[in-house]
């Protein structure tokens, strides 16, 4: 078997300069500890020039595989995690200690998704899933002195400890029934098998239960919340978006890798979790007063819009949820950044607090706008790009009922999320004074809504650069 380290290359440079940001940290003076937040984003940018620029293929047997696919999500990874660190600056500074710390967290859960994004076995899957969560659960509680933040992080690890045993158990019984854990192999075996006993679906059912946890989809999203609300705002923001992200690879690469041929096994299970995640979150977030918690309903919302291009099983449905997800970074990162930048103002997470941010701030006020017209799918913004192939993709397989209960759940949202807007442009706060947001900040979220519309209005060049994604499943 021979091994190609340069095919990891992308991988191991991000490791590296983890590294180097905790090294570096040690000999950095306390007030100079913000350097160390553009010191990891160089890190990422450069690990994406390596990403694109690297050769494809794969070794290991097959173990690692450096494909479209992987390289589309690989983006989605460190873009998230740029525009985490960016927003992070200031709230960091002002908010928590130890910031090499942070900023090296984030990199290093960032290389846990990104050995994901190209595992070509269940094993290497799982551990990079593993490396990439425990991060993860560190950032939540980031905020030691925070009764909120402790209890968030020590949910997110009870809960994600369950959610991992549940999905090892669920590999190991596929491993039981197929005699490997390389994904074509899994695939070539259950192809030449005439049924699949209740042992494969209980397999399915483990495996769909562990990894929606990660997703935050219904009925496994009762840590959502509360995680949210609790964890250090920019932490949320990265969990929001890098988290679901890696938990959507891990699925595509199982169910339209290994299982494409018993679709007809888990669309039914999928589907229904679709169904009542879209109509849990949306209902439920109607009711929220905190933002973070409110966000915390629409990305539970979200991810049933996602799951409707599982459904489909098909090319198209790759390439438009590699599509949703690139959207829904751009959007849901950025009404964070205003979320974050308004809270070192304010101290205040409540949607009331937001009351006449559009004399406080209009580059706000409008970018939030921007940022929740394209999470409901407003055109022309990219998630009604997005959302029209999910959509598109399930409407190719006959599945009409469950877009139309796409459809009526986004008017739905529609409604809390212009409760926000109507906060900031019909009512009249108590402090005037203006919310100042920091150059570094501010390129952040122009970057975030050149994102957000750019997509939206040019997206034959993002759809070309993604489509070959699909060609390692079909």
């Amino acid at each position: 078997m021979q091994i190609e380290l340069s095919l990891l290359s992308p991988q191991l440079f991000l490791l590296l300069w983890a590294i180097l940001v905790f090294v570096v940290d040690f000999f950095t003076a306390e007030r100079n500890k913000a350097s160390l937040a553009y010191l990891s984003i160089i890190g990422l940018v450069l690990t994406a020039i390596i990403s694109i620029s690297s050769k494809q293929g794969e070794t290991f047997g097959g173990s690692f595989r450096a494909d479209t696919f992987g390289l589309s999500f690989n983006i989605i990874f460190l873009g998230s995690a740029i525009l985490t660190v960016a927003s992070a600056v200031d709230y960091v500074k002002a908010h928590l200690k130890h910031q090499g710390e942070f900023y090296g967290l984030i990199l290093l859960s960032t290389v846990g998704m990104m050995f994901l994004s190209a595992s070509g076995d269940l094993l290497t899957l799982y551990v990079s899933l593993e490396l990439a969560t425990i991060s993860l659960f560190v950032l939540a509680a980031y905020m030691k002195s925070d009764l909120k933040s402790t209890e968030a992080g020590l949910k997110y690890l009870i809960l994600g400890a369950a959610s991992s045993a549940i999905l090892l158990y669920g590999i190991s019984l596929l491993y039981g029934i197929s005699g490997t854990l390389v994904l074509d192999a899994i695939a070539l075996k259950l192809s030449q098998m005439p049924t699949v006993g209740p042992l494969f679906i209980l397999s399915i059912v483990m495996i769909i239960a562990g990894l929606s946890f990660k997703l935050a989809a219904v009925p496994f999203h009762m840590w959502c919340p509360d995680v949210y609300e609790g964890a250090p705002t920019p932490v949320t923001a990265y969990l929001s978006v890098a988290s679901k992200a890696a938990g959507l690879a891990a699925l595509i690469r199982i169910f339209f890798k290994s299982l494409a041929s018993t679709s007809m096994q888990w669309v039914p299970l999928l589907m229904a979790i679709s169904a009542m995640a879209m109509i849990l979150g949306n209902v439920v977030a109607v009711r929220q007063h905190n933002i973070k918690r409110l966000l915390a309903y629409s990305s539970i919302a979200q991810i049933g819009y996602i799951l409707v291009g599982f459904i489909a099983v098909s090319e198209l449905a790759v390439t438009s949820i590699i599509l949703y997800v690139l959207a829904y970074m751009f959007a849901n990162i950025g009404a964070f950044m205003v979320v974050i930048a308004f809270y070192n103002v304010s101290g205040s997470d409540d949607i009331m607090a937001y009351a006449g941010l559009s004399k406080r701030s209009p580059f706000l006020a409008i970018s939030m706008v921007v940022f929740l017209l394209s999470l409901v799918g407003i055109p022309p913004m990219a998630g009604f790009i997005g959302k029209f192939y999910l959509f598109s993709a399930a409407i190719e397989k006959g599945y009409y009922w469950i877009v139309v209960l796409g459809v009526l759940t986004s008017v739905i949202s529609l409604y809390y999320y212009m409760s926000i807007a109507y906060q900031m442009y019909f009512k009249t706060g108590d402090d005037d004074s203006p919310v100042r947001v920091s150059p570094t900040m501010a390129v952040a979220l122009v970057v975030a809504l050149a994102g957000t519309l750019l997509i939206g209005v040019y997206t034959q060049p993002v759809l070309s650069a993604i489509s070959g994604a699909s060609s390692a499943f079909f």
